[in-house]
């Protein structure tokens, strides 16, 4: 093995126990208040905007979403409409919102999940697609899937959309 990759290999080494530490205690948030967090706490070396790369010219307007890879305004309507759920990943590069298991202290009985994708960067019907999981517990205190209706996909789907225009129509009254 030649020295050069042996200090290489150090080095790496060296970071890589450095990037270990005990977990970071965080208060129980949801929704935008903890990407905010997140993103506070990190910090950016490209700045508040992040990062943007545009191929063709300016793409403000409708379909802008400053750093992201998707339609701004679906994107903060999908966080706006399933910030009650614990999120537990965020993508706004590859348009992801997946949710953890929410169980309501009305139904203990039951819990759902929501995973949100965001297809494209037009704020269209077709560039969003949301799916929804069900689970019920057994009386042996397993959870078990469950059927989710159409409607209730439906309903969901329509009331990000709804935010998404509310939201588009309240950037043109500003701007």
């Amino acid at each position: 093995m030649s020295s050069t990759f042996r200090w290489t290999f150090v080095v790496a080494l060296a970071a890589l126990v450095a990037a270990c530490g005990p977990p970071v205690e965080e208060p129980n948030l949801t929704g935008n208040d903890r990407l905010e967090q997140q993103a506070e706490r990190r910090g950016s070396i490209l700045g508040n905007d992040g990062l943007r790369f545009e191929l063709f010219g300016d793409n403000s307007g409708a379909t802008a979403g400053a750093g992201i890879g998707v339609n701004e305004f679906l994107w903060r309507a999908s966080l706006d409409t399933v910030s009650f759920l614990p999120i537990n990943s965020a993508d706004p590069f590859g348009g992801v919102i997946l949710s953890d298991w929410y169980g309501s202290p009305q139904t203990p009985a039951e819990r759902f999940k929501v995973n949100v994708y965001i297809l494209g960067r037009d704020l269209r019907t077709d560039g969003l697609r949301v799916a929804v999981f069900r689970q019920v517990r057994a009386p042996d205190g397993a959870w078990i899937d469950a059927p989710v209706s159409v409607e209730t996909v439906g309903r969901l789907e329509e009331t990000i959309l709804t935010r998404a225009r509310e939201l588009r129509v309240q950037a043109s009254a500003t701007g």
